[in-house]
């Protein structure tokens, strides 16, 4: 590998750092050695963490022959902004960026071992102003992926191959509204979903999208995998219009944060590094067709309570937290009566040999110190 496709000489700093706690982490990677993986939304948050750390992987492991190398096909919406986000990685002879809009069908030559389909919008925004592209996304796109994945394992059976394993990433908006008294979400917890709202244009969508790979598991026998990820939290970007991403702009701008609300919402979070350390345990560890929560233990806060680690993680800044209207000053209660919050139960993701590592507080610093550079 030439020096400067080195992962080590493309990213630096504490995103580096972040990189190689993923690549380094006691993941089975003999499985995806020698193998080809396509991931889609390969310029997505998430995404972006697993491919670098797979590079990086190869990077530490493999030798210059490239015998052995992980080799992974990112598939993107614009390519453009794809190769302005991985730079001169975009180069690498053991990665291959393919611009495809995963509600067309897809155009991928030569064998691929593993699917990851991890293309979404999953911003409020995109809920708002592209219900239809957002619900089409998980509905076209996973049908897509796994028709995709479906000719892959007639191909292997044709000659003796192992079958093609896929991958889907849900969401925890697959629960819906849960007012069964419960203090926690399991996987087999189902709340209420407004199907009649374009609003639940996202939610909507990964349920379907689940019942897709479980329609495609039992008529093809099929491998598919699916995780649902929390709120995912970590350096995504300045203009992120999330309110922990607005949060952690505020500290990297010098901003106090205002709230104008309670902040009362109490939700699992969980950095995006053990995010994609889980993906790939489910990947290659988990079973077909059960899913697994990824949350973390450590990173349970409500709204207000993410907001004011913020400003407690960096004292120096003298910034403060405040409220917009005097009556959300006071701590709010938790009423479990009304409805469940969300907060996912990571226990079938945690006896596959995964812990979370990256409390709140670390999460963000590490956030900042990498958008802050």
């Amino acid at each position: 590998m030439r020096e400067e496709l080195r992962v080590e000489n493309v990213i630096k700093g504490r995103l580096f750092e972040d990189i190689l706690e993923i690549a380094e982490d006691d993941i089975d990677w003999s499985r995806l050695a020698g193998r080809r993986i396509l991931i889609t939304g390969a310029a997505g948050f998430i995404a972006y963490h697993m491919v670098t750390a797979m590079l990086l992987w190869n990077d530490i492991n493999v030798t210059e022959s490239g015998s052995g190398s992980i080799r992974i096909v990112g598939m993107v919406r614009n390519l453009e902004r794809a190769k302005a986000k991985y730079g001169a990685l975009a180069q690498r002879p053991d990665f291959e960026l393919v611009e495809q809009d995963v509600c067309q069908p897809f155009n991928i030559e030569g064998r691929v071992d593993y699917v990851v389909h991890a293309a979404s919008q999953a911003s409020a925004w995109h809920f708002e102003n592209d219900p239809v592209g957002t619900i089409n996304a998980n509905l076209v796109g996973t049908t897509n992926a796994l028709e995709f994945a479906k000719k892959q394992c007639d191909a292997a059976a044709e000659t003796g191959a192992n079958k093609t394993v896929s991958l889907i990433v849900s969401s925890l908006k697959t629960y819906g509204n849960v007012t069964d008294g419960s203090r926690e979400l399991l996987e087999e917890t189902q709340g209420y979903v407004d199907i009649d709202s374009y609003k639940n244009c996202y939610a909507m969508g990964k349920r379907a999208s689940e019942t897709l790979a479980a329609s495609y598991a039992k008529q093809y026998d099929m491998d598919i995998k699916i995780v649902r990820p929390s709120y995912i939290y970590g350096a995504a970007s300045l203009d992120d219009d999330r309110v922990w991403a607005q949060f952690i702009a505020n500290v990297v701008r010098g901003e106090n944060i205002l709230l104008k609300s309670a902040g009362a919402p109490y939700r699992s979070f969980c950095y995006v590094t053990d995010t994609a350390r889980a993906i790939f345990k489910v990947l290659l560890e988990g079973e077909v067709m059960q899913p697994y929560n990824i949350s973390s233990k450590i990173g349970n806060v409500t709204i207000r309570g993410f907001a004011r680690k913020a400003v407690e993680a960096f004292p120096e800044k003298q910034l403060s937290l405040s409220f917009a209207n005097p009556e959300d000053r006071a701590e709010p209660e938790i009423d479990y009566t009304k409805q469940t919050p969300e907060i996912m139960n990571s226990d079938r993701l945690e006896a596959l040999g995964w812990k979370a590592r990256v409390d709140i507080t670390e999460g963000i610093k590490r956030a900042v110190a990498i958008l802050a550079k």
